[in-house]
């Protein structure tokens, strides 16, 4: 496959990149210097220009708190981005796939949401993506949307890297204990993108590792566990008690309908994901020493 990937330089890109390289595909990754997805008469003249079979926009801005004071920033890239994007494949004819989020619901449900939920976003950053999803489905019927969330995984920024970083400098650090999703690693997610786009089947698909989730705090005291890290430097905290700009749902736990019967094996369970993490990390922290 010919493979053009928006938002190449963030931890999702990355890891698709590296995926897709991986499988013998001919793959072109942009940058944000290299494509701006807001960009429409750039973003037109890229695709035609590489004519890929697909299209993969992991593209966006995920600052949720930053989002909350940038509402114009927030739309152009979560929700113009994906729109232009799925236009410029419609003139090709390519597959279309963009990353969404678990933010797009409320956290009001017990359990895990589907596909049958209602979306509910309630900060500026879900609704962006939310209409992100929808502006791309509108706009070409050949549109993959995937939804995953407490993402993980080298080189970008995420919760688990940021933590455990502060947390080998001796930084006390404070962990969200009634906040629940599924962890998901990055590059078990673009092994999946990469089935998706094998498959070719448009829709919307929750992506994220196996197992019943975990609050952030579970989250974080699973890979101090692992690690050998202090557990004194974690303090449990409630959601409401940091006060952030952007509201968050209390449970965004993801699970699939559609995964099983288009033959998408379960990915591992979220914590051997959160141990090959570690061990990855470790093997590449010494190979640099050496």
């Amino acid at each position: 496959m010919r493979v053009t990937v928006t938002g190449a330089a963030g931890l999702v890109g990355r890891a698709v990149v590296s995926s897709f390289t991986t499988t013998g595909d001919d793959v072109a990754g942009l940058d944000r210097n290299a494509l701006d997805v807001s960009d429409e008469s750039a973003v037109r003249a890229t695709v035609e220009s590489q004519s890929p079979d697909v299209v993969i926009n992991c593209a966006a801005w995920t600052d949720v708190d930053g989002c909350e004071f940038d509402q114009q920033r927030a739309m152009r890239a979560n929700a113009l981005g994906p729109e232009l994007l799925a236009l410029a494949c419609r003139k090709i004819g390519a597959l279309f796939i963009t990353i969404s989020t678990d933010y797009v619901f409320d956290g009001e449900k017990e359990g895990f949401y589907t596909q049958r939920d209602q979306p509910n976003p309630l900060s500026v950053y879900a609704a962006s993506k939310l209409d992100g999803e929808r502006r791309a489905q509108t706009s070409w019927a050949r549109t993959i949307v995937v939804r995953s969330g407490y993402i993980f995984g080298a080189g970008g920024t995420n919760f688990l890297s940021t933590f455990l970083d502060r947390a080998r400098r001796g930084q006390h650090l404070k962990v969200i204990n009634d906040s629940f999703g599924t962890p998901t690693y990055a590059p078990h997610l673009a092994a999946h993108l990469h089935r998706l786009a094998e498959l070719d089947l448009p829709g919307i698909y929750h992506i994220v590792n196996a197992g019943e989730g975990a609050s952030f705090a579970q989250f974080a005291e699973s890979a101090f566990g692992m690690t050998g890290l202090e557990p004194k430097l974690l303090e449990s905290v409630s959601l409401d008690s940091l006060s952030r700009p952007a509201p968050r749902p209390r449970n965004s736990r993801l699970r699939c309908l559609l995964s099983e019967a288009i033959g998408l094996e379960p990915m591992p369970h979220w914590s051997d994901a959160v141990r090959e993490f570690l061990t990855a990390t470790a093997g590449a922290s010494g190979s640099q020493s050496a």
